[in-house]
Parts: structure tokens; C-alpha cells; sequence
């Protein structure tokens, strides 16, 4: 396919003047036309530059194709003396009071006054239980464990006695081991509440009394010792130092002071039903 164009036409840089336009071609090319060297003519000049065929490898002088071939050497850096580049990424800790304990291996006292507080109360919790069950130190023993019960005003006295017993002892364990400290702890908050109306209920003419011999000043001692426990955590010293409530208690020993005061006033509630004021 041709096509022609007789128009003058001129060069912007060429001070001829125009010329004459010559004629335009087309015609169809053969893809490997593209791999011969290819000639094209200047038409003002009349010059023909050939264009050499790609080879790899090949060194064009004087150009910037082989700079692969030829890369400069970066520059070198001579390091400082008395620094040393490290290979590994140093350790960042977000926790520095963790990282304080692990690099410390101690707290003070702070964990044994801990075992001092959780043992204490375990120990008072097992001999209260022991008196209960066994009648021992002077103890009433369960029968007069179970009448003192129905005279307060309890349902199912026969049954609360072995459960309060029972569990009395179980949980003075546990705090004493320091195992399972928070349920632990609990239980015992609602023995201790449980006790603790008892106590007002029996006595009509002093409820309020703090000071003993009418008030209430052991009982509320016990009560306030067992919330410590479970919000302070049971400390190093316990089977339950690996545990994360051992020390950084929480979200959990909020749940399990409101499940300890929730049991003891819900069993008295329910197995009671004496309004403890009045």
C-alpha cells in the first residue's frame, strides 16, 4: 500500500528553504526484519547510518550500556573504633515493671506479707471449721453446731452444718497452700458474711455495736482480711505463683469479691430470711 504527499515541506532547523516531500510508503514487515542491521536515509543529507544488531555481552565503546558489566565499588565506610554493629535486634520490653521483677528476683516484703495475710486467715478459717466438725478447742461440735443454726433461724440446718464445715476447712486449705487463692477467698467472704449477720441478728439491742463484747469487730476483721486476699492476689509464695492473679490480680478478683459478697448474702437470703436490723 502506497499513498503520496507533493506538498513542499521544510525542517525547522534548515536554511534551505523547502523541498519537495518524497513519496511516503507503507508496506507490511516481517518481524524478524527487526533483527538485520537497519539503514534509514537522511533525506536532506543523503547520509545512510547503520545500526548495528544487539549482542549480549557485546562492548559499546565509550557508552553507559555495560554498566552491569562495569558497576564503580561503593564507597567504604571505616568504622568507629569502640562500637560494634550488633546482628540481632535488641529485646524491647513494653512492661517495665515486669521487666523491674525479673531483673530484681525479689519485691521486698511485699510477698511475704502476702503469705503472712493468706496464711493467717486460712489457719482461723481450719480451726473454726475443726471446732464446728469435730468439737475440737472447746468447739461445739456439729450437733451443736446444727442446733445453733435452726436458732438463728436457718433452713435445712442438718445440711448447712457439714456444708459450712466443710467448706470452712476446704478453704482455710486452700489459702494456707495458695492454691486456687481467689475462689478461695471468696468462699470465705461468704462464710465470714453469713457469720457476720448472724451476729447482728443476734444481738437486737446493739446490731451496730463494733466493739467487742456486743459489737462486731472480729467478724468485720475477718471480712476485711479475706477482700485483701482477694484483691491483693496470694503473692511468690503459693502454688498459685505461676498464675497471673499470683501478681497482677484484676478483672478476676473483681469478679470473685462480687461472687464471694453475692453467695453469702444470697444464702442467707434464701436459707434465712431474717432481716438482720430488725
Amino acid at each position: 500500500m502506497t499513498s503520496s504527499n507533493d506538498a513542499l515541506w521544510q525542517r525547522p532547523d534548515d536554511p534551505h528553504g523547502p523541498i519537495a516531500a518524497p513519496p511516503v510508503s507503507a508496506r507490511l514487515v516481517d518481524p524478524e526484519d527487526d533483527l538485520t542491521p537497519a539503514a534509514f536515509q537522511r533525506e536532506h543529507t543523503g547520509t545512510t547510518t547503520v545500526i548495528p544488531p544487539y549482542e549480549p555481552g557485546a562492548h559499546v565503546g565509550g557508552s553507559g550500556y555495560n554498566l552491569v558489566e562495569h558497576q564503580e565499588p561503593l564507597p567504604y565506610v571505616q568504622p568507629q573504633a569502640g562500637k560494634q554493629a550488633s546482628a540481632m535486634p535488641a529485646a524491647v520490653d513494653f512492661d517495665e515493671e515486669d521487666d523491674r521483677e525479673r531483673v530484681g528476683g525479689r519485691r521486698g516484703t511485699q510477698n511475704f506479707g502476702l503469705l503472712v495475710l493468706r496464711a493467717g486467715l486460712g489457719v482461723v478459717l481450719i480451726a473454726h471449721g475443726l471446732q464446728k466438725l469435730f468439737g475440737w478447742w472447746d468447739g461445739s461440735g456439729l450437733n451443736g453446731f446444727k442446733n445453733s443454726l435452726s436458732d438463728i433461724g436457718y433452713h435445712h440446718a442438718d445440711v448447712l452444718a457439714y456444708v459450712s464445715a466443710g467448706g470452712e476447712i476446704i478453704a482455710g486449705v486452700l489459702l494456707v497452700l495458695g492454691l486456687f487463692t481467689p475462689l478461695a477467698a471468696a468462699g470465705a467472704l461468704a462464710f465470714l458474711i453469713n457469720g457476720l449477720l448472724a451476729s447482728m441478728s443476734g444481738r437486737h439491742s446493739h446490731p451496730f455495736a463494733y466493739f467487742l463484747p456486743n459489737g462486731h469487730e472480729y467478724q468485720i476483721t475477718l471480712v476485711v482480711m479475706a477482700v485483701a486476699v482477694i484483691l491483693s492476689g496470694p503473692g511468690r509464695y503459693g502454688l498459685d505463683a505461676g498464675r497471673r492473679w499470683s501478681h497482677r490480680p484484676f478483672i478476676g478478683s473483681f469478679v470473685a469479691l462480687l461472687v464471694g459478697v453475692a453467695a453469702g448474702i444470697g444464702v442467707w437470703v434464701m436459707l434465712n430470711g431474717v432481716n438482720p436490723l430488725a
